[in-house]
């Protein structure tokens, strides 16, 4: 009887558990409106936005969590996953999905949003010479970007791996990956940069008039050759993220399995694509279309160097072009729904291969 007792849920432990979700609803909601109309020094409400957005949190989960350990056990078992995983749901539903239902939404409308038009922003889209240039250039990042980075991080992985300065290889080649794309962009617009005359500030160009070449301006007027030098950017970047997933992948390889192909009188190179290939294909595939989902979203490199002008113009830039710049909210609002269509695919992979090796 008693053990029967112990199980019931109480009409306290509910009207806590209401009261206490009640209670985060209103106190983070005032604190959320005293921000909005605070009137306060803008560091000193960036400091207190940061306490709130940390301490807030963590007293949403201990308060909610409190609310559940008094329940019964096969209730709170129960709840207790969705205690931990709702706000960030929430949030996360807030921030993603409602943007998307309402870019979606306004991707149906003309450029003030006041006038239906259907498909014709989608229709307009792929009759759009320049966008149909942004298409092709997106295209490259794709395909040159990503095969580059694949096949550089692999092969430095497996040279590094068998160099004795391999720590030392792998930090330098990894340390762009510290960075920012903005700043890379900034860092390789000095690299690049032209003017007309002998003296030359640019690092490449310098190089060229000291071998007694002529200067070109790499990122601007050497079209479409220009999207390729944006691209060495990505390369530069994103080898070393590829290096350092693919080293621990060939590291996991079985020594026993890799001499006893020596043994057999199979070589290096026919070991490589035979057994380790074969062995982290996985990890392939999962670096793969890691960084496609990064040229596909490719924005910062190109705002920087060029301004999407030269022909270097991607789908990202032309958004922003469109929804900031130009204020046309269907046509801008088009491009990013096109945008997430081409890169849901790719996740969808990414995350399909994830759960293959037990990571959900």
């Amino acid at each position: 009887m008693d053990a029967q007792a112990k199980q019931r849920i109480s009409m306290r432990a509910v009207l806590l558990s209401f009261g206490v979700l009640l209670a985060n609803i209103v106190v983070n909601g005032l604190i959320f409106k005293f921000f909005r109309d605070s009137t306060l020094n803008p560091l000193l409400t960036a400091v207190l936005a940061v306490l709130w957005g940390v301490l807030g949190v963590y007293l949403i989960y201990y308060t909610l969590s409190w609310a559940a350990e008094q329940y019964p056990d096969y209730v709170r078992r129960r709840i207790l996953p969705f205690i931990f995983i709702g706000p960030a749901v929430i949030v996360l539903g807030w921030l993603l999905v409602l943007p998307a239902i309402r870019t979606l939404y306004l991707s149906f409308f003309n450029a003030s949003s006041d006038k239906f038009v259907g498909l014709g922003n989608y229709v307009a889209i792929f009759s759009d010479h320049l966008m149909a240039t942004a298409l092709r250039n997106n295209l490259l990042w794709v395909f040159v970007g990503t095969l580059a980075c694949v096949a550089f991080g692999l092969l430095i992985a497996i040279l590094a791996d068998r160099s004795s300065y391999e720590k030392i290889a792998k930090s330098i080649i990894f340390m762009p990956m510290a960075i920012s794309f903005v700043a890379a962009g900034v860092i390789w617009k000095f690299v690049y940069y032209y003017q007309p005359g002998d003296e030359q500030i640019g690092l490449l160009n310098a190089f060229v008039v000291a071998l007694g070449g002529e200067p070109q301006a790499w990122a601007s007027m050497l079209q479409p050759w220009n999207n390729f030098f944006l691209i060495i950017i990505l390369i530069w970047m994103q080898t070393g993220f590829a290096m350092v997933i693919f080293s621990a992948a060939i590291k996991g390889v079985p020594d026993d399995i890799l001499e006893a192909a020596r043994v057999d009188g199979a070589g290096e190179i026919k070991i490589f694509f035979r057994i380790i290939i074969p062995f982290i294909s996985t990890t392939i595939l999962t670096v793969t279309t890691t960084i496609i989902v990064f040229t596909l979203k490719i924005f910062d490199v190109v705002m920087v160097m060029t301004g999407g002008q030269y022909d270097t113009e991607v789908v990202a830039t032309q958004f922003y072009r469109q929804f900031f710049m130009y204020r046309n909210f269907g046509y801008g609002s088009t491009l990013a729904i096109v945008l997430l269509i081409a890169v849901l695919p790719v996740i969808f992979i990414n995350l399909r291969q994830f759960r293959k090796q037990g990571g959900f």
